[in-house]
């Protein structure tokens, strides 16, 4: 995923919701690679060191994403009450 900034303060609900399509697409690209890395080592196109170096990276990057899955669904939801509480 290109540039990641945790400063929500100024942003709208709808660059929030950006930056999670954003995030969600990065997550189906790392399971893509994920899955092209498995069959490549089934393939014995790489070997199990290759392998292991490659999914450890993938993982950190899958465990990255999910971070960012967590603090972007927590600004949705804060900014989904805020706007229901000023509309009342």
């Amino acid at each position: 995923m290109a540039l990641w900034h945790e400063d929500f303060a100024t942003s709208t609900l709808e660059e929030v919701l950006l930056q999670k399509a954003e995030n969600r697409a990065w997550s189906k690209e790392l399971r893509l690679r994920t899955n092209e890395l498995v069959n490549n080592c089934l393939a014995n196109h790489i070997t199990q060191d290759e392998y292991t170096a490659v999914r450890k990276q993938a993982h950190e990057e899958s465990a990255e994403c999910q971070r960012r899955e967590g603090i972007l669904e927590n600004q949705i939801a804060r900014r989904t009450v805020s706007a229901l509480l000023r509309s009342t």
